[in-house]
């Protein structure tokens, strides 16, 4: 990272296990001093939260780049681009959704009124993914801001570089009695799941989700788990085969097929199956040219385990209709289509490239 940016290794020294109560109950009696109550203080923070992306542009699409290549349109479209408009909405809409919400009155309570008050839960455990490493931590962190409860986020330490740089920044624009950033791995992850924290968001998949819902149930702490699932693609003979093959090919190269609704598998008649690749074969050509490696706008694979196990995939799949191309050394995949699969044991499980 140029400049004076901290390193990931300088920040993972920072968060100490055995900190990490002192941590939670500080934003515990942060927030029982009813500071974060305060619609005025809620738009300063976020304002702040706006200015970090404005004046962070370049930072934040660097450490993207570093930790998967992303190219810097993809990075502000699908990462920068939605911070600041979802921060922009919670700016101009906080006092509205603060606004009480009464109720009508029955001849039981006529002489009573009925409204519902809406009330921050306290101390907020944001638990951030690797794939869009910025946007899935930062925009529940927003909400919860706006809500007016103290938040602690746990980027993912396999983004690392994007993790130091929420771990730099955060701190420099908003309050620190409110507002923290944890680091570390699996082992530091579970050690701050033994706190009580008044409410758990989580982005990632089933596996570890359970193991934060396991945790939470301790303290009966509500969670919100945005999991990972499967996003077949059925295709019939009435489609027109080229833009749905443009279709499909976008929303699978994009991150490099890395996204949670990405195409996982296409279901299809052997007669769509041949016209279909027919024209991603066209498709590819068109985008990426005769070496998609060298294609700036392509991204990488974010982990060394998920390359193996996307490399394993390939290797004990059906037939490579297209691409196969793999360079470890980059992490890099090229983009695949498999024609004829059959159902396997790997049809069970998290795929992020094609079965036609």
């Amino acid at each position: 990272m140029s400049g004076d940016s901290v390193t990931w290794i300088e920040l993972q020294k920072e968060s100490d296990p055995m900190d990490f109560s002192k941590k939670v109950s500080h934003l515990s009696s942060s927030f029982l001093s009813g500071k974060t109550l305060d619609l005025n203080f809620r738009l300063k923070q976020l304002k702040a939260l706006l200015r970090l992306y404005e004046e962070n542009n370049g930072k934040i699409l660097e450490a993207l780049h570093k930790d998967m290549r992303k190219s810097e349109l993809e990075a502000y479209l699908y990462e920068v681009t939605l911070m600041k408009n979802d921060c922009r909405d919670a700016i101009q809409l906080l006092k509205s959704w603060a606004k009480p919400k009464f109720l009508k009155r029955n001849w039981l309570v006529l002489a009573d009124e009925a409204w519902i008050e809406k009330v921050p839960f306290g101390v907020v455990l944001v638990i951030g993914t690797w794939n869009y490493p910025f946007q899935l931590t930062l925009v529940p962190m927003c909400g919860a801001i706006a809500a007016g409860n103290c938040v602690i986020i746990k980027p993912s330490e396999i983004s690392s570089y994007s993790a130091a740089v929420m771990a730099e920044l955060i701190p420099k624009y908003l309050d620190r009695d409110c507002y923290q950033v944890v680091l570390g791995g699996p082992e530091e992850t579970e050690k701050l799941l033994e706190e009580k924290f008044d409410y758990i968001f989580y982005t990632g998949s089933m596996k570890i989700g359970k193991k934060i819902h396991a945790a939470a149930n301790k303290y009966l702490t509500p969670v919100t788990l945005e999991l990972g699932g499967k996003s077949p693609v059925f295709v019939d003979d009435t489609v027109n085969y080229a833009m749905t093959a443009r279709r499909i090919m976008w929303g699978k190269c994009m991150n490099m097929g890395q996204t949670c609704v990405a195409p996982d598998y296409i279901l299809c008649s052997k007669k769509v199956e041949i016209e279909l690749i027919k024209e991603m074969k066209i498709t590819l050509q068109e985008w990426y040219g005769s070496d998609s490696k060298k294609a700036t706008d392509l991204s990488r694979i974010g982990h060394k385990r998920h390359f193996e196990r996307l490399k394993m995939f390939l290797s004990n799949s059906g037939s490579i209709a297209l691409g196969g191309g793999i360079d470890e050394s980059e992490l890099w995949i090229e983009p695949t289509i498999l024609g004829s699969t059959k159902l396997s044991k790997f049809f069970e499980k998290k795929m992020e490239y094609f079965l036609i």
